[in-house]
């Protein structure tokens, strides 16, 4: 009887967790490839899975979810295209329109609360990321109390446990970051960026369906505002080897190296992505070319092939003045920066003085002002 007791608790136990999940395991684990084709930018493959998933489970939310993350990944390869847009919108309406009404009969339902606060979520991400605050932060609004109430029900489910972690860590980091954001802040509860960090940790390490998002939330956390490289370089490393096609990790994992001082690995790296660029593989768009170039040009600036440097910082001023519609970016400000220190080494100082007086015509990235105007007034020797 002890041992039938805890078969039960065991079954209740797997059944409470994993209840968001399609129950056909051949379909379920058809969601789980698809999900890993959508990270390694073969959408095609990707569209195909999800609408044999949506054949099979046309009352399931999941398939109709991971369609718009198929879209999603597309806009991220050309962010400055906003012409699918409003595609991904509607696609993204679907899935909260099916939840409404899953709601509507059980408003526990916990698959639709799950995929409910995913659609919203991500609805108000790419707002957010279009500049659109006040709708990115009603959305918010939306998502949180329905992914808090999945928690709430399944507090076992490491999936919700990301949309948990992603909450409780940048509700406390964001408004720091950005000012702009702290007014919208008053109307949500507060956050914990440490308990956010270890939940997004734990989904990292056990979470199905939101395994390797929360493993892209850790890198960016650990890269972006902890300055933890090394532990960032670790999930870039396991994220560029899982997903070799997928730019934006693969990018990350150059950066990394870059931000630990090691060159040698970084030129590889960036140099490989210059490749995939210049090759124009999905994915590789002109924002992954600009940092090429950067990157590959800082090398050779540090290891004194001031030729080939220029070069490289040439490509990347060229991208950066398609790129940077609304002001010169930093990447804009240090190329040409450096430059003004590649031509001060070369003995044109004219030219040099001209690049200084430009930089200080663009916005101020970090020092860049400061030190134009200290190379203006004495020029730059390599020390």
């Amino acid at each position: 009887m002890r041992t039938q007791f805890l078969l039960a608790i065991l079954v209740l136990f797997v059944s409470t967790t994993q209840s968001q999940w399609i129950n056909d395991p051949a379909v379920d684990a058809r969601v789980v490839q698809g999900i890993d084709y959508i990270y390694n930018m073969e959408f095609e493959k990707a569209d195909n899975v999800f609408a044999e998933v949506i054949r099979s489970e046309p009352n399931h939310p999941a398939g109709y979810f991971f369609q718009a993350m198929t879209q999603w990944w597309r806009i991220l390869c050309n962010f400055d295209d906003e012409s699918q847009d409003e595609h991904y919108y509607a696609m993204l309406e679907k899935v909260i329109d099916m939840c409404n009404e899953r709601l509507d009969k059980n408003e526990d339902d916990v698959t639709a609360l799950f995929f409910k606060g995913g659609a919203v979520g991500f609805r108000g991400r790419l707002r957010g990321n279009r500049g659109k605050w006040a709708s990115a932060a009603n959305d918010g609004l939306i998502a949180l109390p329905a992914v808090r109430k999945a928690f709430v029900i399944e507090p076992n489910n490491y999936d919700v446990l990301l949309g948990i972690g992603i909450y409780n860590y940048y509700a406390e980091v964001i408004p720091k970051q950005y000012p702009i954001v702290k007014p919208l802040m008053f109307f949500f509860p507060s956050g914990d960026k440490k308990n956010g960090l270890e939940q997004l940790e734990i989904a990292a390490q056990k979470a199905r369906y939101a395994k390797t998002e929360a493993m892209y939330f850790l890198l960016q956390s650990y890269f972006t505002y902890e300055k933890q490289y090394a532990k960032a370089l670790e999930i870039a490393t396991e994220l560029h080897s899982k997903y070799p096609k997928n730019a934006l990790f693969h990018r990350m994992y150059g950066r990394c190296y870059v931000s630990l001082g090691s060159w040698a690995e970084a030129f590889h790296i960036f140099t490989d992505i210059e490749k995939k660029y210049t090759a124009r593989q999905t994915g590789y768009d002109t924002y992954d070319g600009r940092e090429a170039y950067y990157y590959i040009g800082k090398f050779n600036f540090l290891a004194g092939k001031l030729d080939e440097a220029l070069q490289n910082f040439y490509k990347c001023d060229e991208l950066s003045r398609k790129i940077d519609k609304d002001g010169a970016s930093g990447f804009m400000s240090m190329t040409n920066l450096t430059i003004g220190l590649i031509y001060d080494l070369q003995k044109k100082r004219d030219l040099a003085l001209a690049q200084y007086q430009k930089v200080l015509d663009m916005k101020e990235y970090e020092n860049t002002h400061k030190d134009a105007r200290r190379y203006m007034e004495k020029p730059y020797t390599k020390n």
